[in-house]
């Protein structure tokens, strides 16, 4: 997929796989010993989320991979016009007692991850959470931060699309003019 001219290439495939390497590097170093989980949230953050997990993993830590679809959780679900598409979650553990470490592609609002949360506590109750995103762009409503980022974006006007090879045929982060 060639850029459009308004379009523009912030993260290719080696710059992925590098901020991806650094989340993990990250995830690894910090409390160590502890039963972990990466649950990405559908349908990017559960692509990067087993990419993450292959990482952890080559660095020689155990990690349980899930994901969780948080479209009931959204808080605004009764002013969509058409209704959620609903995903199959897919987290065959309980988190009780296990560090989780949340995963999305792009955090922005916050209220994605905030849905997340309520979602998440279905399945237990979480020692810790943690919070990866591949790409950071500013522009809270909610006070949630990133424990781990692969990119950090300052495009409050612009849109971000990421493109993972397994959904989308390339990875590739591009900023769009609106």
């Amino acid at each position: 997929m060639i850029p459009l001219p308004s379009q523009e290439i912030v993260l290719d495939g080696p710059g992925i796989s590098r901020a991806l390497e650094r989340m993990a590097h990250g995830i690894v170093a910090r409390f160590p010993g502890e039963p972990l989980a990466i649950v990405g949230l559908l349908s990017q953050g559960d692509i990067i989320a087993r990419r993450l997990v292959d990482k952890v993993k080559e660095l020689g830590v155990e990690a349980q991979c899930g994901a969780i679809d948080i479209s009931l959780y959204r808080d605004d679900i009764f002013k969509l016009e058409a209704r959620p598409s609903l995903r199959s979650s897919n987290l065959s553990f309980s988190t009780d007692d296990m560090r989780v470490v949340l995963v999305d592609d792009v955090l922005y609002t916050g209220r994605t991850i905030r849905a997340a949360l309520n979602a998440l506590f279905d399945y237990g109750r979480p020692a810790r959470i943690e919070l990866a995103c591949l790409i950071d762009r500013g522009g809270r409503e909610v006070p949630i931060q990133p424990d781990y980022t692969g990119h950090v974006l300052d495009h409050a006007g612009a849109k971000v699309i990421v493109s993972m090879k397994e959904a989308d045929g390339e990875d590739r982060v591009v900023i769009a003019a609106n």
